[in-house]
């Protein structure tokens, strides 16, 4: 036998012993049953609820944070309107002093003609023109120095202004991280909510009576203002001193208030101004402690204050929960207490 054929004989009885062995290993195979890939866990409705309402607090947390950078803009640029007017009047006052050197310049160059010794000898008043001189000569003084007066509050008005459209610029960016923020949450949330299929509800139950104690007549008009808007929803961004007001984004096509919103209003009622946001309303009166708590208080919650609502006595306060929800009362326990505020 050649070489050839001993090698060829090789190639082929060893060609069919692979093709046994891959033929009884995919028998094996195919004997063997298929275990379906583990499935992760769904999670419970426990958990759901519970991831909810971790969405509902940092959404929360987002609406004061755009509350307090709509205060910040309007702010800023009230500011950059007030340096534009500053420096336009400004500018109008130094091109009038300008206008005034450019006479005073002609009125010397027009004199300089003679020389002033030659001048006074021939004058039939030499004091007079002295005089003419002298003052000339001061006012030129006066309006050197108000130039120079005016050149500063001019550049003065220019960094001021230039300083608030910096800041405007600042708080439109923070304003869209928050929104990217917001919009990332607002599709967890509607995922989670989708899994649990529960809608919340509206409270049906009439306002209840609340004691005045010491509240002051202002405080309990307020409360009541508070206490007819039971049951209106809330409303990303909602609530101004008229009312239930659409909001803005997943509040857009809602009529109702936020949290802050809906004590703004209240409070609107008896002739109260609140800005529309709760890190300002913490500021706008005399703190308290729980104890000292009276009806028509506002009540504030965690340490960055995102959450407020208007306490209404015996450990209650009526407040705009969260998005999904309506105005409601609530006991003040369910949340981490920061402080109250006595507005009147």
């Amino acid at each position: 036998m050649s070489d050839r054929c001993r090698v060829e004989g090789w190639y082929w009885v060893n060609r069919r012993s692979s093709v046994a062995v891959g033929l009884a290993v995919a028998l094996s195979l195919l004997a063997t049953p298929v275990v379906p890939a583990a499935a992760e866990p769904k999670p419970s409705r426990k958990e759901l609820t519970a991831k909810e309402k971790k969405l509902v607090d940092q959404l929360e947390v987002l609406t004061e944070q755009h509350n307090g950078l709509v205060v910040r803009l309007e702010q800023s640029q009230r500011a950059a309107k007030a340096a534009k007017g500053t420096s336009a009047r400004a500018q109008l006052k130094l091109d009038d002093a300008r206008t005034a050197v450019a006479r005073l310049a002609a009125e010397r160059y027009k004199n300089s003609g003679l020389d002033t010794g030659m001048a006074m000898a021939v004058s039939a008043d030499p004091q007079s023109l002295l005089d003419r001189y002298s003052a000339v000569g001061f006012l030129a003084a006066q309006s050197d120095t108000r130039i120079t007066g005016l050149m500063t509050a001019l550049q003065s008005a220019a960094r001021t202004r230039k300083a608030s459209d910096d800041r405007i610029d600042q708080v439109k960016r923070l304003t869209k991280e928050s929104d990217d923020k917001r919009k990332k949450i607002q599709g967890l949330l509607k995922s989670v909510r989708d899994k649990l299929g529960k809608p919340p509800t509206s409270p049906k139950d009439p306002p209840p009576v609340v004691d005045q104690g010491q509240a002051s007549q202002k405080a309990m008009g307020a409360v009541k203002a508070a206490l007819a808007q039971l049951g209106v929803p809330y409303s990303w961004g909602g609530g101004n001193a008229s009312g239930p007001s659409y909001g803005t984004d997943q509040g857009a096509n809602i009529k109702g208030f936020d949290c802050s919103g809906l004590t703004l209003y209240a409070y609107a009622q008896v002739g109260i101004n609140l800005p529309h946001y709760t890190g300002d309303q913490w500021n706008s009166g005399a703190r308290l402690g729980r104890s000292n708590l009276r009806p028509g208080d506002l009540v504030f919650f965690y340490g960055d204050l995102h959450h407020m609502g208007m306490y209404i006595g015996n450990g209650k306060m009526i407040h705009a929960p969260q998005t999904g929800d309506v105005v409601r009362i609530s006991s003040i326990d369910g949340r981490p207490f920061a402080g109250g505020v006595r507005v009147a």
